[in-house]
């Protein structure tokens, strides 16, 4: 899925809860596993990063940090039955994201355009939210970033994939020192995740793109709709 579509954590913290992990330890797992496809993607993408809208890159590197490891420390924080209340809730927005973020972006920049502080303050608030849960963060930071800068989304691939890799990266370090990531079931998931981070990329080039988010959207609505009958009902 991450490497098709996006939206892995779609497929890895539903795992991890129906294994018995609690949803926020589970969260923190999750992200641990699939870090290092996205280390790897950014190893890829090294040196290919941008300026957004004239904003440099380590700047915005700054900001991510600090706002994934407010993320990371506001789910360290959170009672397992509240984040078990809000998990539909971000599974519903990062749905949302999926679904409309590529589109609603070139729509939005044609019609109203941002300035750079703007670009900062939503930088900080998407780091927050990659630290916190982190699902479809990229693309939400593409249509941001589309408000801005009418740059092609490819273009901006080596950006955002260094900006969600720092987000994940202090997270996980704040994880780690709260002992809140089963290793064990992590490193399978992060084997499981390379292999498929490789499948992935292959079957990319021969699948139509429309099946490959087609099916990704349905899965993730079936997801969220159980996460919502799991909090709920």
């Amino acid at each position: 899925m991450n490497a098709l579509a996006g939206g892995g954590s779609f497929v890895s913290l539903p795992v991890l809860i129906a294994a018995g992990v609690p949803s926020v330890a589970a969260n923190a797992t999750s992200t641990v596993a699939l870090w290092p496809g996205g280390l790897a993607s950014a190893m890829v993408y090294r040196g290919q990063q941008r300026p957004v809208a004239g904003m440099g890159v380590r700047l915005m590197l700054v900001v991510t940090v600090i706002g994934g490891a407010a993320g990371a420390v506001l789910l360290l924080s959170t009672p397992v039955r509240l984040f078990d209340k809000l998990l539909p809730w971000l599974a519903l927005v990062a749905t949302l994201a999926l679904a409309f973020a590529p589109r609603v972006a070139p729509w939005l920049q044609a019609r109203i355009g941002l300035r750079r502080l703007p670009l900062l303050a939503g930088q900080f608030l998407l780091g927050v939210y990659g630290g916190y849960y982190g699902g479809a963060v990229g693309l939400m930071m593409l249509a941001l970033w589309g408000l801005i800068d009418g740059a092609d989304i490819k273009a901006l691939a080596g950006t955002r994939t260094a900006m969600v890799s720092a987000a994940n990266s202090v997270a996980i370090l704040c994880f780690v020192i709260a002992g809140a990531v089963h290793w064990s079931m992590a490193a399978l998931l992060a084997a499981g995740a390379l292999a498929g981070g490789y499948a992935g990329a292959a079957a990319a080039k021969r699948l139509s793109p429309g099946l490959v988010r087609g099916a990704t959207l349905a899965l993730c609505v079936v997801i969220t709709g159980v996460f919502f009958s799991r909090a709920y009902f």
